[in-house]
């Protein structure tokens, strides 16, 4: 029988959808079978019949969750859906693990096998192809820069007309990561001035290769696992110090500084903000309901200052180009799954790996994760130990019996 992949409609303000008709097509060459929710993919402009062409199944949302061996999701399903999920099934998106961890651990009492891609191993080279984060940053970073055009009351880059001469507008990007670097160059792309800021000196050559000025701190927050560190509160004070002045000299500010299962480090403080030039714009892609990077920034929500600073909170603005961004997600799911398939299209994830050891939230009713171990104050796991000498000895003996 074949194994059964499923993908589900997401919440009314999510447009993405985890697998489009393009991976479903090659999943089912593969021989899966590919269950989609009826609508899934609408907001991506993908058809129910596109993914009919493309071989897979459209059902309903019942049975895309009771009839899958996989459950591929953007974001965490909401907590009926959770419920209907059993004991063997494995869960894949983004399941917001470090932050929403009461459902991480009712899907453990389950036996879900979670696998939650904030808590992937960045580092380690086989798991870029899987890598949500970088890919949906990159369009993120983009899309902001974008935002932050439109919003802007003048022309990004120097014109000149008959009428006279405009200066073109000075971007400061705070953070230089996949989404900072994106939107350097997307900046750079449409004639601006920028700069670029990190607490990592070794960005230095990333974002002078595309034309931006690199700026530094004095603080470092180069984390474990390609993850950036919170800082301590000294540090942050010391770093929002250094910003202030850089931050009155531009035009537009985008800020793009994340830790996983953390609050946003604060960048732009509400001195900032209150120096800022009338008609600047600050993007604050960190706005969440955990906080952001921009003093006073909220979620989905555009704040105009007393000063006349636009500041916008897009904590989701990857969702804003949905085809381009589910068609990334859908190849990051797609080389899970490649990555945990047999030769015969069985679904094993092994715990020993170095990769899966990490993007496992739970599995059989456990806490799988060292990172998310750690979060939830639980002692880290250890490896199994060595089978006895002496058991090892009757092992042998009885192999040689069997030849």
């Amino acid at each position: 029988m074949s194994t059964i992949i499923s993908t589900l409609k997401e919440s009314d303000d999510e447009n993405r959808v985890a697998i489009t008709p393009d991976v479903a097509e090659k999943l089912v060459h593969k021989d899966f079978q590919v269950l989609v929710e009826k609508g899934a993919g609408e907001k991506a402009f993908f058809s129910d019949q596109a993914y009919v062409d493309a071989g897979a199944t459209v059902v309903s949302r019942d049975d895309a969750v009771s009839k899958a061996n996989l459950i591929a999701v953007v974001n965490q399903p909401d907590e009926a859906t959770r419920a209907k999920i059993h004991e063997g099934q494995i869960l894949i998106g983004l399941l917001k693990a470090l932050v929403d961890t009461d459902a991480i651990q009712e899907l453990a009492k389950q036996k879900v096998t979670a696998l939650s891609f904030e808590l992937l191993p960045r580092t380690i080279s086989r798991a870029q192809s899987m890598d949500v984060l970088s890919s949906q940053a990159s369009i993120a970073g983009y899309k902001a820069a974008l935002v932050a055009a439109d919003q802007f009351a003048r022309y990004l880059p120097m014109m000149i007309t008959a009428a006279g001469t405009a200066k073109p507008a000075k971007v400061l990007v705070l953070g230089t990561g996949v989404a900072g670097l994106q939107a350097i160059g997307t900046a750079k792309r449409l004639g601006a001035i920028v700069s670029g800021y990190d607490v990592r000196p070794a960005s230095r050559g990333e974002v002078e290769s595309l034309g931006a000025e690199f700026l530094t701190s004095s603080v470092s927050a180069v984390g474990a696992g390609g993850y950036a560190r919170q800082l301590s509160a000294d540090e942050q004070k010391q770093q929002q110090d250094e910003l202030v002045g850089f931050i009155k000299q531009n035009d537009i500010v985008i800020t793009t500084a994340q830790v996983p299962g953390k609050k946003p480090p604060l960048l732009v403080p509400q001195q900032a903000i209150d120096n800022a030039k009338s008609g600047s714009v600050f993007v604050d892609l960190a706005a969440s309901d955990l906080g952001g990077n921009v003093s006073g920034s909220k979620p989905g929500q555009t704040v105009m200052t007393e000063n006349g600073a636009k500041i916008i909170g897009a904590g989701n603005l990857a969702s804003q180009l949905a085809t381009s961004a589910s068609e990334m997600f859908s190849k990051n799911v797609q080389a899970v799954i490649n990555d945990i398939a047999d030769k015969d299209g069985n679904l094993n994830i092994d715990l020993t790996d170095d990769v899966m050891s990490q993007l496992v939230a739970t599995d059989h009713g456990e806490i799988i994760s060292d990172r998310l171990r750690d979060a939830l104050n639980l002692p880290t796991k250890q490896p199994a130990e060595d089978a006895p000498e002496e058991a090892t000895k009757e092992t042998k003996d009885a192999d040689k019996g069997d030849e």
